[in-house]
């Protein structure tokens, strides 16, 4: 790319971000009040969890949409990825928090505690006992009651900055805490600019040897106390700075009853100076009102592009709830410099580059419904995302599979190229398709000179693990020494599908055929004898012994009965090797009729995902994993959209909710939201690369989507109750609609799709020929 198209296309993305932001501000004095969207998500969705059972593992992220930076209270020690628990009773400090997963761990991260009384700072000791009733959370906003010191704490988020309101009782001795938590921090007091500056190096993993995060926090009253504790929690009275592995600055003063205290705080990944202007460009003089009404119109402008009606509250609370998080990840991790200039800061070279740049996001997870309604609601976004990836392909010679904030070790697959795509196909441009292309033939074709991590290790999780294997046997063997071959083959082989679509699109049709016969590799693993994949040893032998219950193994956090189904692209060649319609459609049944029985023996331990499956009286069917989350959707490709239509709605009325316990299982970077979100339109996307969605039961009776491109798609259901769970009859503008799928571009020229339904199946409508969604092996053939 020369030089002068970098700077055109940067400056393209430069007015993108301002119109996203006039956009996004508030309505003129007088303008009709928009609807609250944003007080209808919970935050706390989710939060009632463990290591042992996860109902979300999410924290409460006060944040704006897909914003640098988020904010959450602490209930647990610095470092522990369980940072919030809905079960815990004390409260240690509203941090800054990076963490994507629990799993993963966070980055950067720093904290603010208010405290009354003699100096407690020690994180144990400093901790404030606090009640659910006394508590506050939404999107935009986060509030609790430190009852130990009578102070109420509460914070509001922009995208880089956050606006820390602490409301004191009459006190002679007041306090706010910064800890630059271990791992290497500095802290500096500038009592005269009513400051602190500093910086946070705390991360665990992808980031270079450079990597700092630095803050700057601006109080609106001057200081009676500024002191500061070193490494050992050593006190350094009147030692205005330090620097060290682990220290934190003392801020105290007194206070009269219902005296506020406002703290202004914002941080770069680039520089100090960075730091600074991301605070005076995103917060200024705002008072807490202003910086607050801000966020909460930023979240209310983009879910009310989702207005939903209908008179289950309930449901539409989990729906916001769940919406709200699939608009937190990726994050950016770009700033805008003194010039207006979009920059990021790589953590995977450790320079400064022009551009914008994403992260924290596992693309195993998020490539089967979050990146897909990214392509039909966020499209301006999806091609940001996409220059992201070229960018990190610039900067680290790979693509990113999961990233926090730079390449880490973490899971299986291709999918960035599912992504790139899916993205593509679907007609999302402003990004470097010819760049991302050569990005992708590279994982098709070596695994030599991958990135490795802090400890030497050759980071497996980029590029594709055994892709030496897969190219010349058509799948990764079982007997070579790398584990979760199947599921790598599998997915291998879905990601080659959409190479062959993209190739097409491109004009490459020598590379179109080439993946167009590996996306046939499935095939090779499938066991004619037990009716499952199953691994396979290098010289074709099938693995033994045997188990299609057994987790891990061969497979990846599930079993052969959640895998075997992973052929997005050629479902109809599935049902074919599986015995045809009936058969297939038996062995669905099976999975949920089957009792929760499981093998553990490769973990030695029952992980959560498998106690998730088993507590729900759901058979084998392990809806807390991403695995199976499409297997429903298969029913139509059978003849038998009935099914799907009753498994729908009762994995929605089953397993979700608005309540801390609200999922079932990891929520993982917005896509078990998104598979709630997508499934309550009523339509969801097994395959991304095929411009497809199949349709299951729409939860709600009237859906509007306000498209990018101007136009409403609107979904109405108006006899939709929770026993009207089977469509008896469909319109498209009018017209009958009696497949069970629906056209990308249908969807983005605007017009109603309308739903007849009933408390017993039509099993006439959606079964005739060509009624079946795409599959590589021919549509609705049966």
């Amino acid at each position: 790319m020369t030089r002068n198209r970098e700077t055109m296309r940067m400056g393209r993305v430069a007015i993108h971000m301002l119109g996203l932001a006039l956009a996004l501000l508030p309505a003129p004095l007088g303008a009709q009040q928009a609807p609250d969207y944003a007080d209808l998500a919970n935050p706390l969705t989710g939060t009632d969890s463990s290591f042992e059972l996860s109902y979300g593992n999410t924290y409460p992220a006060i944040a704006v949409p897909w914003g640098m930076n988020f904010w959450t209270p602490m209930t647990n020690k610095m470092g522990d990825g369980w940072t919030y628990r809905y079960g815990d009773h004390r409260i240690r400090g509203i941090k800054q928090t990076h963490q994507p997963s629990p799993w993963l761990n966070d980055y950067g991260a720093f904290s603010l505690m208010a405290l009354t009384g003699p100096l407690k700072f020690k994180e144990d000791e400093r901790q404030s006992w606090f009640s659910h009733k006394a508590e506050t959370a939404r999107p935009y906003r986060y509030g609790v009651y430190l009852a130990d010191y009578d102070v109420t704490a509460q914070v509001t988020a922009t995208a880089r900055a956050a606006h820390f309101r602490f409301t004191f009782p009459e006190s002679e001795q007041s306090w706010i805490l910064l800890d630059g938590f271990d791992m290497g921090s500095m802290v500096k007091i500038l009592p005269g600019e009513r400051r602190i500056i500093g910086y946070a190096r705390n991360n665990h993993g992808g980031v270079p040897g450079n990597f700092h995060n630095w803050f700057v926090a601006e109080f609106d009253r001057d200081f009676d106390v500024a002191e500061t504790w070193g490494d050992g929690w050593k006190r350094n009275p009147g030692v205005p700075q330090a620097e060290g592995q682990h220290v934190g600055a003392i801020i105290g003063f007194k206070t009269r009853k219902g005296e506020q205290v406002h703290v202004r705080v914002a941080s770069s990944f680039v520089s100090p100076e960075q730091a600074a202007l991301n605070l005076d460009r995103e917060i200024g003089k705002d008072s807490f009102e202003a910086t607050e009404a801000k966020a909460r119109d930023q979240w209310n402008a983009l879910l009310g592009r989702y207005k939903v009606e209908d008179p289950d509250i309930d449901a539409k609370r989990t729906f916001y709830s769940a919406l709200y998080r699939t608009m937190l990840f990726p994050r950016m991790f770009h700033e805008v410099d003194a010039g207006g200039r979009t920059i990021h800061y790589s953590p995977y070279d450790g320079k400064v580059h022009p551009g914008p740049m994403f992260t924290d996001n596992g693309f195993w997870d998020t490539f089967r419904a979050v990146f897909p309604l990214f392509t039909l609601m966020h499209r301006e976004l999806d091609g940001q995302i996409m220059q992201g990836l070229a960018n990190t392909y610039d900067e680290s010679g790979w693509l990113p599979e999961w990233a926090s904030p730079g390449h880490r070790d973490v899971m299986i697959g291709s999918n960035s190229a599912v992504n790139i795509a899916d993205a593509y196909l679907k007609g999302i441009r402003g990004f470097d398709i010819a760049k991302l292309y050569e990005a992708i033939r590279k994982n098709a074709d070596t695994d030599q000179g991958r990135p490795k991590s802090r400890e030497g290790k050759t980071i497996s999780s980029v590029g594709r693990e055994g892709v030496d294997w897969y190219n010349r046997l058509g799948y990764v063997p079982y007997d070579v020494g790398i584990n979760e071959n199947a599921a790598r083959t599998l997915e291998y082989a879905y990601a080659d599908f959409t190479i062959s679509r993209l190739a097409t699109a491109l004009g490459k049709p020598r590379d179109a055929a080439l993946f167009a016969s590996r996306a046939q590799n499935y095939r090779k693993l499938f066991d004619a004898e037990s009716g499952w994949m199953r691994g396979r040893n290098r010289d074709g032998s099938f693995q033994s012994p045997f188990n299609p219950l057994k987790w891990g193994d061969a497979f990846t956090e599930g079993n052969s009965l959640h895998y075997s189904w992973s052929v997005f692209q050629d479902v109809q060649g599935l049902i074919t090797l599986m015995g045809g319609d009936q058969a297939f459609a038996a062995k669905l049944d099976s999975v949920f009729d089957s009792p929760p029985k499981f093998d553990d023996s490769y973990y030695g331990f029952t992980i959560h995902e498998i106690r998730e499956m088993q507590i729900v009286d759901m058979g084998n069917y392990a809806h807390g994993n991403q695995p199976i989350q499409h297997m429903i959707y298969l029913y139509n490709y059978a003849g038998r959209p009935w099914k799907a239509q009753a498994r729908v709605r009762e994995v929605m009325r089953k397993l979700y909710s608005s309540a801390p316990d609200g999922y079932p299982g990891d929520e993982d970077n917005g896509q078990t939201s998104a598979w709630y979100v997508f499934s309550a339109l009523g339509f969801y996307p097994v395959t991304p690369g095929a411009n497809q969605y199949v349709i299951g039961s729409p939860l709600f009776r009237h859906v509007e989507l306000a498209l990018e491109n101007g136009r409403t798609f609107t979904i109405d259901a108006p006899g939709n109750s929770a026993a009207n769970v089977y469509i008896q009859s469909a319109t498209l503008n009018g017209r009958p609609l009696n497949r069970t799928w629906l056209g990308h571009d249908e969807i983005m020229a605007g017009g109603t799709l309308h739903f007849e339904m009933g408390p017993r199946p039509n099993q006439a409508w959606g079964t005739g020929p060509g009624a079946a969604p795409f599959s590589m092996s021919g549509r609705g053939k049966r």
